[in-house]
C-alpha cells in the first residue's frame, strides 16, 4: 500500500514521529511538507528530526501563511510520479490546497481523505464554501480530531465514513518523567505554559491567578504571538518580573526538557466566536512527561484532561487561583494527579495508537 500525506503540520519535527510509526507497519510512506509555515505564533521552519522508514519531502508552497487560499504549485507532478494508492490530505476541507490536492488526485485516479479539527459549525462565504462542499464529494473518507469536529461534518452534509483520531499523539520515550529529589517537596510551585501567546490562549487570566496566590511560584511562559506586549506591561505593572519569564518560541526536540522543569502547566483558553480549543497538544505532552495539569473548560481541553488534572469555567481566573493553589498547597495531590495523566497518555493519546489507527483507515480504503 502506497500513500502520500501532504502536511504543513509535519514541519514541526517532534510529529514527524507519526510518520515513522505509519511506515513502521507496513505502508510505503511519502511525506511532503513546505520548507516553513507562517501563523500568528510566528514562522515554523520545516525541521528532520524523525525521519526513519518513510521518505520526506520538502516542496513547494505558494500563499504561505494564508491558512484558506495557500496550495502547491509542483503537487499535480509530484503525485504523477509516486503513484501511490491514497492520498492523505493533513488539511481542512474548505481550504483551496484540499481542493486542489483532491482534484489531482480524482485526476489520477486516486483515493483520498481530509483531515478537520474544525469544531464550530460555521458557515464559510464564498468561494470556500462551494470549496467544502466540492472536497465532501470528493474525499472518500474523513477524520477527525475531535467529537465536536465528527458532528460539524455531519451536520453540514458529510455522509461518507469518518473516523475520530487526533492528528498527532506523543512518543513516550521522548516524552518521559525525570524524577527528582525536590518534586514533589516544598519549594516554588513551578507554573508553565507553552503556545500562542494569543488573546484566545486566556494568558492574562494565568497572570491574574498566579499573582493572587500565597506562597512561593514562578511561572515560565514560552511562546511567540501578539499579546506579549500586553502580557509583559501586566507584568511590570503588577511586580511580577523576578517570579515570570517569557521565553522565544522552543524548537519541537527541546520541548520535553521544558515540560520536565515544571510541576504544572496550564491551559486557560477562553473561547472566542469563531475558535475554541480543538484539542490543546500541549496538555498531552505535558502529561507523558509526568507533570500535573490545569486546563480551562473552553472545547476539548475536559475530554483531553478527563480526570488526570484540574478544570475551571474558562475565564474564571479566580477559580483558576484556586486550582493552583490546591496544587500549591497538596504535593500528593499532585504527585497523583501527575501520575494519573502519563498513565492516561500510554492508554490513549501515544503516536504508535494514532499511527495505528490511521493505518487501519487506509486498510478499510483500500479494502472498499
Amino acid at each position: 500500500m502506497k500513500v502520500v500525506m501532504v502536511s504543513k503540520a509535519l514541519v514541526v519535527g517532534a510529529y514527524q514521529r507519526k510518520a515513522e510509526e505509519i511506515a513502521r507497519l507496513g505502508v510505503n510512506l511519502t511525506v511532503l511538507i513546505p520548507t516553513s509555515w507562517k501563523d500568528r505564533r510566528g514562522q515554523q521552519v520545516a525541521e528532520r528530526l524523525h525521519t526513519v522508514g518513510y521518505s520526506l519531502q520538502i516542496v513547494p508552497i505558494c500563499l504561505n501563511g494564508q491558512y484558506h487560499l495557500h496550495f502547491y504549485p509542483t503537487l499535480r507532478r509530484e503525485l504523477a510520479q509516486i503513484r501511490p494508492d491514497i492520498l492523505h490530505m493533513d488539511e481542512e476541507p474548505y481550504n483551496l490546497a484540499t481542493w486542489q490536492a483532491l482534484g489531482v488526485a480524482e485526476s489520477l485516479g486516486i483515493r483520498t481523505l481530509f483531515f478537520t479539527w474544525q469544531n464550530l459549525n460555521r458557515l464559510y462565504p464564498p468561494p470556500f464554501r462551494w470549496i467544502e462542499k466540492h472536497n465532501y464529494q470528493r474525499a472518500a473518507r474523513a477524520l477527525a480530531g475531535n467529537q465536536e469536529a465528527c458532528s460539524v461534518l455531519r451536520q453540514k452534509g458529510y455522509r461518507r465514513a469518518v473516523e475520530v483520531i487526533p492528528q498527532f499523539g506523543v512518543d513516550p520515550s521522548l516524552f518521559f518523567p525525570v524524577m527528582n529529589s525536590r518534586q514533589w517537596e516544598n519549594g516554588p510551585l513551578r507554573i508553565g505554559y507553552a503556545g500562542g501567546l494569543l488573546p484566545e490562549k486566556g494568558l492574562m487570566d494565568l497572570l491574574r491567578a498566579c499573582a493572587a496566590l500565597r506562597g512561593n511560584w514562578t511561572l515560565s511562559i514560552v511562546g511567540e504571538g501578539s499579546e506579549k506586549a500586553s502580557l509583559q506591561a501586566f507584568i511590570h505593572e503588577k511586580g511580577l518580573s523576578e517570579k515570570v519569564t517569557i521565553a522565544p518560541r522552543r524548537s519541537s526536540g527541546s520541548m520535553p526538557e521544558y515540560y520536565q522543569t515544571l510541576d504544572v502547566l496550564v491551559l486557560p483558553s477562553r473561547t472566542q466566536s469563531n475558535w475554541k480549543e480543538q484539542f490543546g497538544r500541549v496538555l498531552i505532552e505535558a502529561m507523558a512527561c509526568q507533570v500535573a495539569v490545569v486546563g480551562s473548560t473552553c472545547g476539548e481541553i475536559p475530554n483531553v484532561i478527563h480526570q488526570s488534572g484540574l478544570v475551571y469555567d474558562e475565564g474564571q481566573w479566580s477559580e483558576l487561583a484556586q486550582c493552583l493553589q490546591q496544587l500549591m498547597d497538596n504535593p500528593t495531590q499532585r504527585e497523583v494527579l501527575a501520575k494519573s495523566g502519563r498513565r492516561r497518555i500510554l492508554e490513549n493519546f501515544t503516536m504508535s495508537r494514532v499511527a495505528q489507527n490511521t493505518v487501519d483507515v487506509y486498510r478499510t480504503m483500500m479494502r472498499s
